[in-house]
């Protein structure tokens, strides 16, 4: 039974130094036209907070840290980036129709207020992204300004 669980353990410890040497693509790209930041004229503040809070999720454009490297982490990451860009992704942003930016501009202020974004997952190893009260306030604020500025222009279109 001993030599059996040895053996498991070190199939296990083969296969998990293997993993090593087969990572997902990266999520960088050069900065798109189509980014949000070129589209629009975004304040500083707001620009951070999306840098900050959003990008690395829902960009072309993701930052990685050490454990981003290491199997299976790196998948679960790459998952999630996926996920995410699926959802929402700000260097495609040009590439969507006004009403379909109106109602995800909408979603970042609710889903923010919500604290249902960033994930509580996220934030466990990124602090930092967690948005304060403040931010969140500035961020709504602006989405709902970019909103009335996209609905005004849709509607003299």
């Amino acid at each position: 039974m001993r030599k059996i669980l040895r053996i498991f353990f070190l199939l296990i410890l083969v296969a998990l130094v293997a993993a090593q040497f087969f990572q997902p693509e990266r999520n960088t790209s050069e900065a798109s036209e189509n980014n949000i930041l070129t589209l629009h004229s975004v304040p500083e503040n707001v620009a951070e907070i999306l840098k900050s809070s959003c990008f690395d999720c829902h960009s072309n454009n993701s930052t990685y840290h050490w454990y981003h490297a290491v199997s299976p982490a790196s998948w679960m990451v790459a998952d999630h980036i996926q996920e995410g860009k699926k959802e929402l992704n700000f260097s495609e942003w040009g590439n969507m129709d006004v009403f379909s930016q109106i109602t995800k501009l909408e979603e970042m202020c609710q889903e923010s207020e919500h604290r249902e974004m960033p994930l509580k997952s996220y934030l466990l190893m990124h602090p930092k992204a967690k948005l304060s009260d403040e931010q969140i306030a500035v961020l709504c604020d602006w989405t709902t300004r970019l909103s009335e500025e996209l609905l005004v222009k849709a509607v003299e279109e």
